[in-house]
């Protein structure tokens, strides 16, 4: 046994050695770097988030009530309002769970001055979605423009986008804005207002988006999800001109669509997987304006039971996007991005691995009393290594916890008269436990869709040819019992449960690291 111990050690000491070569250093010294640099961007997007909160808070003072509509209030007068174009809302549906109600209502209760219509999209009446949103909307029948549109299957893009299409065929003649949001977005009762008048002060506007602000639920998957939500919400997050573009918040003109300008309808009904993606690149081969406004945050209430294994099918999806390209252009940029994602992904990682052996080398050399030279001075430079980590680590949480905290408080000021949303519920110790795990397992989910070129999205399987969908299958066995984050009842007991693996065994396992408090959203 001792001889096994010190072989063991043997081995230990080895690898903290190795992992005081130079080239080991620089692994380290990245590491820190990429933390510090996570931290500056957190910082410059908080910085964007609290002027807008104390625009608000100063309006509110000087006597504007309404600040979270408009910061001018004399915006409110009849006359102006009168004056404001007519938008369709359009949101493709799938599913029915939690949380969908509550965004609905959000939606079309909205404080928008100017005509106003929703049109809710889905693929068949077997949809859950399909009686719950039939059933609000007979409720408010008398004070809201909305109808449920049937869009069938899809047979030459992704159903969201289908669905999307038929709802802008469907919008009114008259609309001169179309704003596609997804149905797990909860709005801000001026949300429409504040995307309007942006596109009406700048009509070089392609399209102008937002981003969510993910409330974990308390499973390890949330948690997962919120932090790999949380470094693209920097991109989000200028006050204004941006190259990221969200699917679940989309303002574009109306007739964009009806006059198929740079190629917005065929690029995306003729194969078009992404609606986000495919959109943001026409806007960057064209030259196109995209903007998100400071007040596009939106809370986005994970599921509540959200498995680790959810988690890995929303990572998969979200890597399998840069799957798909309208160009060489564009496929050269996904590459890129692919390569940039994954190498510092990892680069993210690796130094928290040669941590764990620093640590345990001195460890090890404290409690056996070794007091080799070389052994004690290898220790030496490994922990401060280690310690260098652990300064970059806390600096890189303490600009997200503060990022999040002033998007809290700003979607608590747009949002007066919903329940106050919280810090309070979010661990960050798990939070940490995620970061190490989305960053490990982002590079092996972006390789297996490079190599698949096949993707399962809520129970259709899309092929991918020429970074195109090609194919479509769908079939009953491959309908997950619910979406990802969402938790959404796709189609009852109909579909069949999924085949076990690896990483859902390992979801199970990790399931039981839970958190007591829940959000009361």
């Amino acid at each position: 046994m001792s001889n096994t111990l010190d072989s063991m050690d043997a081995i230990l000491f080895s690898l903290s050695r190795a992992f005081c070569t130079p080239f080991a250093v620089f692994v380290q010294i990245q590491g820190c770097v990429i933390c510090l640099l996570l931290a500056l961007g957190w910082l410059m997007a908080a910085y964007v988030r609290n002027r807008e909160v104390k625009r608000i808070k100063n309006s509110m003072k000087a006597g504007n009530s309404l600040a979270f509509l408009y910061q001018d209030i004399n915006e409110l007068e009849h006359s102006r309002q009168a004056q404001l174009p007519r938008v369709s809302v359009v949101m493709p549906l799938k599913g029915f769970g939690e949380h969908n109600l509550h965004n609905w209502r959000s939606q079309i209760t909205s404080l928008y001055g100017g005509p106003l219509e929703f049109l809710f999209v889905l693929e068949s009446t077997e949809d859950p979605a399909y009686h719950a949103v039939s059933r609000l909307l007979s409720m408010h029948q008398d004070h809201v423009e909305a109808k449920v549109v049937i869009a069938g299957l899809a047979t030459t893009c992704s159903q969201k986008i289908h669905n999307q299409l038929i709802g802008v065929e469907n919008m009114h003649k008259d609309t001169k804005y179309v704003l596609f949001l997804d149905d797990d977005v909860s709005l801000h009762p001026g949300t429409i207002g504040a995307l309007t008048s942006e596109m009406e002060k700048n009509p070089e506007i392609f399209i102008q988006t937002g981003y969510p602000l993910d409330l974990p639920s308390g499973t390890l998957g949330s948690y997962c999800i919120y932090e790999y939500h949380m470094p693209c919400s920097m991109g989000f997050a200028t006050g204004g001109t941006t190259f990221f573009l969200w699917g679940g918040c989309m303002m574009m003109h109306a007739d964009d669509f009806r006059q198929d300008r740079y190629g917005v309808v065929s690029g995306l009904r003729d194969g078009g997987y992404s609606d986000d993606m495919t959109l943001a690149a026409l806007a960057g081969a064209h030259k196109r304006l995209i903007t998100s406004p400071p007040v596009a945050v939106f809370p986005h209430p994970l599921a509540t039971d959200l498995s680790f294994g959810r988690y890995w099918n929303y990572l998969r999806k979200q890597t399998f996007v840069l799957e798909s390209y309208i160009s060489k252009v564009n496929w050269i940029m996904n590459k890129a991005l692919f390569a940039v994602h994954c190498y510092l992904s990892w680069g993210f990682v690796a130094p928290y691995i040669m941590a764990v052996i620093h640590i345990t080398s001195a460890l090890r050399i404290y409690f056996k009393g070794y007091h080799q030279f070389e052994d004690t001075t290898f220790a030496s430079s490994g922990m401060s290594f280690v310690i260098l980590l652990a300064i970059c680590t806390f600096i890189e949480l303490l600009s997200m916890w503060n990022l999040t905290r002033r998007e809290v408080t700003l979607c608590n000021l747009l949002s007066p008269e919903a329940p106050r949303l919280s810090l309070a519920p979010y661990n960050w110790g798990l939070i940490f436990i995620a970061m190490l795990v989305d960053n490990f397992l982002y590079p092996i989910s972006a390789f297996r869709s490079h190599f698949s070129q096949s993707i399962n999205w809520s129970g259709i399987r899309y092929h991918l040819r020429n970074g195109k969908v090609s194919k479509i299958e769908r079939r009953n066995d491959m309908v997950p019992a619910k979406t990802d984050l969402g938790g959404k009842h796709l189609y009852g007991k109909k579909g069949a449960s999924q085949k076990a693996s690896f990483l859902s065994s390992l979801g199970r396992n990790l399931a039981h690291w839970r958190q007591p408090k829940k959000f009361d959203v």
